[in-house]
């Protein structure tokens, strides 16, 4: 398999929640070539219901898409965080209910093509009502969904964001 070796890396911006690079790599011919690097901490999902039957989802305004999206509860890992405790603080924080089991559902690159951002997804039963812990400026509204709903809404559309739809189909292929 060829592979691609690290010559030289540019620090372009460092932020809150990310870092940007301009690598040089070697190429396997031996050129040399430029790539745009977004390192993230990554993050997780949470598919979380607490009958069986309908899921919690938020609706957020996402501004770097210009438009309120439907998607389960997720946040960013924290440094040297876990991403089973993730799941259980942002589920809280988010939609103000703790879960007493989580489970990991899979993991997935968003978009290995630009950035190293794992994402974990999760699972969570045994919701427990407690209160929602938004960041400063963060407006969130809980929404909750039955299962077929929410799968018709990958499809249609009205779910656009990617770590949702996945999160929910493999819940669901998990309880076949």
């Amino acid at each position: 398999m060829a592979k691609e070796y690290l010559v030289s890396r540019q620090t372009i911006y460092s932020g809150k929640i990310l870092k940007l690079y301009l690598d040089e790599v070697e190429l396997p011919d031996g050129n040399i070539a430029s790539r745009e690097v977004v390192e993230h901490m990554g993050g997780v999902v949470i598919l979380a219901s607490a009958d069986g039957e309908n899921l919690l989802l938020v609706r957020q305004f996402r501004h770097p898409v210009g438009k309120e999206l439907l998607e389960l509860p997720a946040g960013k890992l924290e440094a040297g965080e876990s991403p089973a405790d993730c799941a259980v603080r942002e589920l809280e924080e988010e939609t103000g209910y703790r879960a007493e089991k989580v489970w990991e559902l899979g993991r997935f690159y968003p978009s290995p093509g630009y950035t190293s951002e794992m994402q974990y997804l999760y699972a969570a039963e045994g919701l427990v009502p407690t209160a929602q812990h938004l960041d400063e400026g963060e407006s969130i509204d809980v929404v909750t969904l039955p299962i077929a709903e929410a799968l018709a809404a990958c499809r249609d559309g009205r779910i656009q964001d990617s770590k949702t739809a996945l999160a929910i189909y493999l819940w669901l292929e998990q309880k076949r």
